[in-house]
């Protein structure tokens, strides 16, 4: 465990790959920059494989076809996928989606329209299952998901409360995704700021940052609450994860508390992204990409941005125009 560092990868140059029978080569034009990437470099047993030493880091990315022998995808068709972080990848279709740099910009097709926003779709609805007039709470709520959890939440009837750190993410997370209130656990006793925005409980808790934010509003759970763990970003890089403390409120709450992985619904993206696309073109749902340049070299210290709480909205690397 602990932070990642410059070292943790080799930056090597080499030929782009020439596209086979039934394959296509991509130039990299942005890529996803998520906290589960942290997890993806750790041995061991998880919902994916990890990313072994000397492979190309694991990472989503859009692009374009620059050459193809597959009938499926012709020169110029704007793509995304698994690409990884490197400036071409040879591809043979398998999950890459072709994407209409007209419809929307290339970034959303990262965050908004891609799996930040389908996790946020799949784990609210399914998961979190909220009900008008329920309160929904965010952790990470100016960032990728979070961001989206909350608009889909008041789009739905909910009241929604987001946690977030400073002051500038407390005036977006209010002001740009229309939450009803936001609680800034860099300044405020969360569970104080519970008592007043949520005073009859929390029927659906969205946590991205685990530790003692999600203890604080254990205990504020109302009775059959649900909690969605979604991700845990302020334990990545401890050397002594934090379990939760208070769970015995989901005893006394009649409470659940279940995980979720976006790749379990690989069979309803198209569902997803076609709801997400009708509330953004209906001006219900914004999205926010936050567009670092720099290429491949600077993926190391772009991807620290995270943990260091820089970022608002969907982190995404420029590789090339």
């Amino acid at each position: 465990m602990g932070e990642p560092r410059p070292t943790d990868w080799e930056h090597v140059e080499e030929p782009a790959g020439e596209p086979g029978d039934g394959e296509f080569l991509v130039q990299v034009l942005c890529l996803s920059i998520d906290p589960a990437m942290r997890g993806w470099m750790n041995a061991g047993r998880s919902y994916i494989r990890p990313v072994e030493i000397g492979q190309v880091m694991r990472a989503g990315a859009v692009g374009r076809v620059i050459a193809s022998r597959h009938s499926g995808f012709t020169v110029g068709d704007h793509v995304s996928g698994s690409f990884g972080v490197q400036e071409y990848c040879v591809s043979d279709g398998r999950d890459v989606t072709k994407v209409d740099p007209e419809a929307a910009p290339l970034p959303t097709y990262l965050g908004t329209l891609g799996m930040s926003g389908l996790t946020a779709y799949f784990g609210l609805i399914d998961i979190g299952r909220p009900e008008p007039g329920q309160t929904v709470v965010v952790s990470g709520a100016a960032g990728a998901v979070g961001s989206v959890v909350g608009q889909i939440a008041k789009i739905l009837g909910c009241r929604v409360i987001g946690i977030a750190g400073g002051e500038s993410k407390c005036r977006l997370v209010v002001d740009e995704f229309g939450f009803d209130a936001a609680i800034d656990y860099q300044k405020e006793d969360i569970r104080k700021a519970l008592r007043e925005h949520a005073p009859d409980g929390v029927d659906v808790y969205f946590d991205n940052v685990g530790g003692d934010v999600l203890d604080a509003v254990l205990l504020r759970l109302a009775r059959g609450a649900r909690i969605v763990v979604c991700g845990a970003i302020s334990q990545y890089n401890s050397t002594t994860p934090q379990g939760p403390a208070n769970y015995l409120s989901l005893l006394v709450n009649r409470a659940s508390m279940t995980g979720m992985v976006v790749f379990d619904y690989a069979d309803r993206y198209a569902e997803g992204v076609a709801q997400l696309a009708a509330w953004r073109a209906e001006g219900r749902l914004k999205s926010l990409e936050d567009v670092v340049p720099g290429g491949v070299a600077a993926f190391p210290d772009t991807l620290m941005r995270l943990f260091r709480g820089e970022n608002h909205g969907k982190l995404v690397l420029k590789i090339a125009d």
